[in-house]
Parts: structure tokens; sequence; C-alpha cells
């Protein structure tokens, strides 16, 4: 029941179990690694083994995405998008969608949604490949953190249903709802 108030670091070493045991080959599943400091975010690593892709940020330094993860040239620079003509590109989880993501994606005027499991959300909107990511159902901490960073080392920001600032160090760890943000303004 302890709460750090400095910095430590959020592990989750397999995100996405649903993912990593579906023979669909897909390899949706991640290894994620966050350092919190002062209840925010402020370094994230999201590996994906079986896709071989890498997405890590550190606030205020940027962020940066790599597909053959053999050299450091093989990382490029990443930032979220500004949401284009055609419209917003939406990101769910592939294993646990509800009504109530449905819902908020039919009230936002959202028609195009991607599902894809584990923190490869947060990766998707951070390299401008989607625009947002609205949850509904509980997540834990250790789930988030790594994929928030990046985000925001991206552009991007981790919002409370209600607006408010997303933020680490909550009682057992438990997340409530948020709205995860690439360039979309709602």
């Amino acid at each position: 029941n302890r709460t750090p108030t400095e910095a430590y670091f959020l592990v989750d070493p397999l995100d996405g179990t649903k993912e990593f045991i579906k023979p669909d080959d897909k390899g949706a599943f991640t290894v994620n690694i966050g350092l919190i400091y002062q209840g925010l975010p402020v370094m994230g690593l999201v590996l994906a083994p079986a896709r071989q892709q890498l997405y890590a940020g550190v606030v205020g330094a940027g962020a940066g995405a790599g597909a053959t993860l053999r050299t450091a040239s093989d990382v490029s620079s990443i930032q979220v998008r500004d949401v284009p003509a055609t419209g917003a590109v939406a990101v769910a989880s592939a294993s646990h969608r509800d009504a109530a993501t449905d819902n908020w994606l039919s009230e936002q005027g959202i028609d195009e949604t991607v599902s894809v499991g584990s923190s490869l959300k947060f990766g998707l909107l951070a390299s401008a490949m989607a625009d947002v990511y609205p949850r509904f159902g509980p997540t834990m901490e250790w789930d988030t953190a790594a994929g928030d960073a990046v985000l925001r080392a991206a552009g991007g920001t981790v919002r409370h249903i209600d607006g408010s600032d997303f933020r680490y160090g909550k009682p057992q760890w438990r997340n409530p709802g948020f709205i995860a943000i690439g360039g979309w303004q709602g």
C-alpha cells in the first residue's frame, strides 16, 4: 500500500497476455518500462519483440521508433500528427473493447478504428498512425506508464475521462478510464 513519491519504475514484462497466447501471428504484445517522477511519466520504452518494434521516449527530449533494432541508426524520430482531413482514427483494445468505447466513438463522430493489443496503441498515436485512444475499463499503472511517456515525448497527452491530468502513484496502482490523445482535439 506504500506509493513512491519521487522516482520509480513501472515494469510490465508481458503486456497483452491474450495477444501473446493467440496463434494469430500478429505479435501484438509488449515489454514495457516506464520511469515515473513526482507522479508523471518521464521516460518510456515499449518493445514489441515479435514485431522487432521499439518505441522510446523521454519527455522534453523527444520520441523515436525503430523497426529492426540492430543499431541506433535504426531509430527515427516520431511525433503525433494533426488529424487528417479524412477524419480522426481511433485505436481501441483488441481484447477489452466495450459498449462505452463504441458509444464514445460514435458521439465523437469517429468512424475509423484500429483494434490492437497491449501498449502498441500508445505507439500508434505517438508515431502518427492514429489520433485518439479511449479506454473506459480499468487498467493498471504498469500497463500505461511506458506508453504514456512515449506519447507525451511525441507531443501527445493522457487525460482522465473528465479532462483532468492523468498521474501515477494511485492506490493499488489502479487506473480509472482515460483518453490518450495524439493530435485529436475533440
